[in-house]
């Protein structure tokens, strides 16, 4: 599935790979490696990490989508990572410069035979931001006694992610907006409301606004806050347009599980901790009472290769094309 198309006045042209996530998945070179699956995908015990991380994600599945499913087993998520790369200026042969990188879910109904389509943004990740997080705001704050935010932070990124996902590239692969799940924050308070959903479980509501939150406003979403049944720890759903409205049941229930299970690998003292959050939950990482899955993760070396991608994304993507870039966005209008 590689295709390349103009998108709104001819500003960038997206290119779009996709690789299946299979446990005979092997990261290309081109991979984003501290991308969640990269990490999984490596080291001597791979095929069976990765075999164990479709387990639960095919197992949450059916259990979630439990209608006229009594042995649970009645669905199968496939899952295929999705690879942005953008040309700046083709007639100079700036082009293939990585972008994006997300998990695209599709579900296999083994009962009737059909596929059908998933949700796009499961484990979200980009160089730009990387950029944004592990250089530029590391480099603001030094020395300075007050942690600030840097001006015009995640205005570059929000809009190339605006202009990607409203380009016909992404309108002829993708029927639904993305959806990306993510861990609440360790340093907010989240208080459960009366609200139930029927797939998305209890709301939960944030005291304040994260630097997260703010940095993907910029991208045009909007948080909202879901317990699952049987979860212990509510997710961040970022959404635009009507995250209750314009997805189905079996699309919402498809990124749950797919993102809970990458959640319990890789944050398990909240999303796979022992016992379930409160009406009022404070989310921590410093949590002793949890539980380990059967998967190896690396957590110390996607923090060093968030830094060294961020500085990949400078070095070959933000100086060499500042002033592209900067002229670009000052313009930019959907």
């Amino acid at each position: 599935m590689e295709n390349t198309h103009n998108t709104i006045k001819n500003d960038f042209v997206f290119t779009l790979k996709s690789t299946c996530l299979d446990e005979n998945y092997h990261p290309s070179s081109e991979t984003r490696l501290t991308t969640n699956f990269a990490n999984l995908a490596r080291g001597a015990n791979r095929q069976q990490n990765l075999r164990n991380a479709l387990n639960m994600i095919n197992n949450r599945f059916n259990a979630l989508a439990h209608l006229d499913n009594p042995k649970a087993d009645r669905y199968l998520v496939e899952l295929e990572i999705i690879t942005v790369t953008m040309s700046i200026d083709d007639k100079n042969s700036i082009n293939s410069l990585p972008l994006i990188e997300v998990l695209k879910t599709n579900i296999f109904d083994r009962k009737t035979g059909q596929r059908i389509e998933g949700i796009a943004g499961n484990n979200f990740s980009s160089y730009v931001r990387d950029y944004d997080f592990s250089i530029l705001l590391i480099e603001h704050n030094k020395d300075k006694p007050n942690f600030c935010i840097p001006e015009n932070f995640g205005d570059l990124h929000g809009k190339l992610y605006k202009c990607f996902v409203s380009s016909t590239t992404y309108k002829e692969h993708f029927k639904m907006s993305p959806i990306i799940c993510l861990s609440v924050s360790g340093n907010k308070t989240y208080t459960r409301t009366d609200y139930q959903h029927p797939v998305l479980g209890f709301e939960y509501l944030q005291n304040e606004y994260s630097i997260t939150d703010e940095y993907f406003s910029k991208m045009g979403l909007k948080v909202r806050f879901f317990m699952p049944a049987n979860s212990v720890a509510p997710m961040a759903f970022y959404h635009s347009g009507d995250l209750l409205a314009d997805y189905t049941d079996l699309g919402l229930i498809s990124s749950i599980s797919t993102m809970e299970t990458f959640q319990k690998i890789y944050r398990p003292e909240i999303y796979n901790a022992n016992s379930v959050a409160g009406k009022i939950y404070k989310p921590s990482l410093k949590h002793e009472d949890y539980s380990l899955t059967r998967v190896d993760y690396d957590r110390e070396e996607r923090s060093r290769l968030a830094v060294e991608q961020g500085k990949y994304a400078e070095e070959h993507f933000i100086t060499p094309y500042k002033s592209i870039l900067e002229q670009w966005s000052a313009n930019f209008t959907l």
